[in-house]
């Protein structure tokens, strides 16, 4: 996968913002196919026990050296990672994923979410203003110690929401999940690092799950999956979340929504019809959201919202110990606006199935 020259990026800024452009853009870049793999320069032998997933939307991985210290310290074999960058400015224009997977002695595949135009949010423009990103792809990305079999890239949707910068910024793409195989005691398991719209209604989420359900079905018939990532399930849309008297009547009629939200949004409905669970997998009605303190330090045990927005879904699979990490580093300061999960996954009926 090659990056895209600046002029041409420049093009795409300077043109039409309309949706049908966006859809040939979309189509002329070949995002579609916009997958970066690299091989561990360990090639560790094939595991043959439970395997330690841990899923992580790293917002944008700005911490590349704290957040390997953490990953470190809890010793996975398997990371699905969301908001990766590669070549953004507010990221130093590294290969986030690439050089996490370094560190870590992974092989990984890197799939681009979007073609970022500019360098990020406003918070972003004003903070990097003058820089130039190298290269403008932000995505999602699974690393593992063993080898990773038929990495492939699934578009979730191709809307365009994010292309006419009325949200903010302006991207060429769409939300998507990066599959991958690992033979685990002989047999072939599908893992899936998946990224929901945040801005799109219920409805619309549980389109993009059972588009991702689809896909691994054509992928893998019958193998078993785990899925893992930011669902952005906030059990209402988001633009009610800002509304009070929205809020308010949500609240009244199921107090503990934020952090149980799987009974108001149907994709949960959609992946156990699909032969998927989550009640082992994941730590449930502990949230997974994280609010910075003034300066950018994180209390522990007060930083943690209320919503749990990020969850593993799994089939065909033993899982045990499930958890949530704290996204601090050794300094405390935090390293995402999301909280690391946790879990160890085994095929049912392996010998090494977790206990």
């Amino acid at each position: 996968m090659l990056p895209i020259p600046e002029s041409r990026r420049q093009a795409i800024r300077e043109g039409a913002s309309d949706r049908a452009t966006h859809a040939q853009w979309l189509q002329e870049l070949g995002l579609d196919a916009a997958l970066d793999v690299g091989e561990s320069a360990a090639r560790p032998a094939p595991p043959s026990r439970a395997l330690r997933v841990i899923a992580w939307n790293l917002e944008r991985c700005q911490q590349l050296e704290a957040s390997t210290a953490l990953l470190e310290a809890h010793a996975p074999d398997v990371l699905l990672l969301g908001e990766m960058d590669w070549g953004m400015a507010r990221t130093g224009n590294r290969h986030t994923a690439r050089e996490l997977a370094a560190r870590l002695g992974c092989a990984y595949a890197f799939g681009v979410e979007f073609l970022e135009l500019d360098l990020g949010g406003a918070s972003e423009r004003a903070l990097w203003a003058g820089r130039t990103n190298a290269v403008g792809y932000h995505g999602n990305a699974i690393l593992a110690r063993g080898e990773l079999l038929r990495p492939r890239l699934v578009r979730l949707e191709r809307r365009g929401d994010w292309f006419d910068g009325a949200r903010g910024e302006r991207r060429v793409g769409g939300r998507c999940a990066v599959l991958a195989q690992i033979v685990l005691a002989g047999r072939p398991v599908t893992f899936a690092a998946v990224h929901l719209e945040s801005h799109g209604t219920r409805e619309e989420r549980a389109l993009e799950m059972q588009a991702l359900l689809d896909a691994i079905d054509d992928y893998a018939p019958g193998a078993p999956a785990l899925i893992g990532g930011d669902l952005n399930c906030f059990s209402l849309e988001l633009a009610a979340m800002g509304d009070p008297r929205a809020v308010a009547e949500a609240l009244r009629g199921d107090p503990g929504r934020w952090s149980h939200p799987v009974p108001h949004e149907p994709l949960f409905e959609r992946a156990a019809r699909a032969g998927y669970e989550w009640s082992s997998c994941n730590a449930l009605g502990v949230p997974t959201l994280r609010h910075a303190s003034p300066g950018g330090a994180s209390r522990l045990g007060s930083a943690r919202g209320a919503l749990k927005l990020d969850w593993l879904l799994c089939r065909g699979l033993a899982a045990a110990a499930p958890c949530v990490i704290e996204a601090v580093g050794g300094d405390g300061r935090m390293l995402s606006d999301h909280e690391a999960i946790a879990a160890e996954v085994a095929p049912l009926g392996c010998s090494g199935e977790p206990q």
